[in-house]
């Protein structure tokens, strides 16, 4: 189970690799069940990218998979193109968001957004990092 005490440990993680690279960012955490556990959003974080953040969290937690391994399995002519249409079109293709992982067992997963895709795959990646 993803407690709360552990979204905050994610979030704080994600806060100071964000802080490290200059780079504020929107952080969602969600549970098993996809439903948002925890999130910030840092000073000076773009408001556009709210929404991205929780997708983010939502779609690494609904397909078990980080948005930057389904948008690579999802270009025209691969298996998973046109996935981004589904769920209300609610499903991000794009790098920041992981899986979160306790005892190997997807607890619930992580968003990031308000960089660029390395700087949010980054942040992500550190984030998740927490709970393994």
């Amino acid at each position: 189970m993803l407690t709360l005490e552990k979204a905050h440990k994610v979030i704080a993680a994600a806060e100071a690799k964000a802080k490290e690279i200059g780079q504020p960012m929107n952080i969602a955490v969600v549970d098993a069940g996809t439903n948002l556990k925890a999130f910030t959003r840092m000073d000076g974080a773009w408001l556009g990218s709210i929404d991205i953040a929780i997708n983010k969290a939502f779609t690494a937690k609904a397909f078990d998979i980080s948005t930057k391994a389904l948008g690579e399995n999802s270009q025209p002519g691969d298996q998973f193109f046109g996935i981004n249409t589904s769920n209300h079109n609610r499903v991000m293709i794009f790098a920041g968001g992981m899986p979160l992982k306790v005892e190997g067992k997807i607890v619930g997963a992580v968003g990031i957004s308000g960089g660029s895709g390395v700087q949010d795959q980054m942040v992500a990646e550190a984030a998740a990092a927490v709970c393994q």
